[in-house]
């Protein structure tokens, strides 16, 4: 049972569809950086991952937290004996894949930022650090899970310095390494098991 991130997925997936039918709402919850500096509103680098822009947005993410989430919930659990460290986990994600994007545009008032793609990232980096021969689904083209993180980190790295897409490539990268150092800080054996995992392919399909 992973009871965490279920109530995260309908927690989620509530506020996003309350906030598609009333602006006043998504206003408040959306990062924007002149509430958070002027108005001390820090709520809003954790809030703004419980939105979405739309119902593909929202989706895409419950979906890839649905799969992963859960299988990293159980190993948390497992390895510290305690449902309170996934969630720490998660919201640590939204805060920490969100700050360099917060950081470089604290005086833009034209700045906004919504989603929860930089907590999923974290989530699904944690997941290839445990299971890296995996096979995932991109877009229903099946894939090795550590090929894919390599696509992802290089396609992130270079869509974050190209922009113009609306999408925040940085948080994607953020979330992506606190996934990674979450882990690691947690169990450093993890890493050794990643390093054997590694030298030894072995396709699954993933998710659990």
């Amino acid at each position: 049972m992973t009871p965490v991130n279920l109530l995260l997925i309908a927690i989620t997936a509530i506020l996003s569809w309350m906030a598609f039918n009333n602006r006043k709402l998504a206003d408040r919850l959306i990062l924007w950086p002149p509430a958070v500096d002027r108005h001390r509103q820090y709520d809003r680098l954790i809030t703004y991952g419980f939105i979405h822009a739309d119902w593909s947005h929202l989706i895409f993410n419950m979906i890839t937290l649905f799969f992963f989430g859960g299988f990293i919930e159980s190993v948390m659990v497992q390895l510290t004996g305690s449902y309170l460290v996934y969630p720490a986990f998660y919201v640590g994600a939204l805060l920490v894949s969100i700050l360099p994007s917060y950081l470089k545009n604290q005086k833009n008032p034209n700045y906004l930022s919504l989603g929860a793609s930089g907590a999923v990232s974290a989530v699904l980096f944690a997941f290839i650090l445990i299971k890296p021969w995996s096979i995932i689904l991109v877009f229903f083209i099946p894939a090795p899970a550590i090929v894919y993180a390599a696509f992802y980190v290089g396609y992130s790295i270079w869509m974050d310095k190209r922009g113009g897409d609306r999408i925040n490539h940085s948080a994607h990268l953020a979330g992506a390494a606190f996934g990674v150092i979450f882990m690691l800080a947690m169990q450093p054996s993890i890493f050794s098991h990643f390093l054997r995992e590694l030298s030894n392919p072995t396709f699954r399909l993933g998710g659990g």
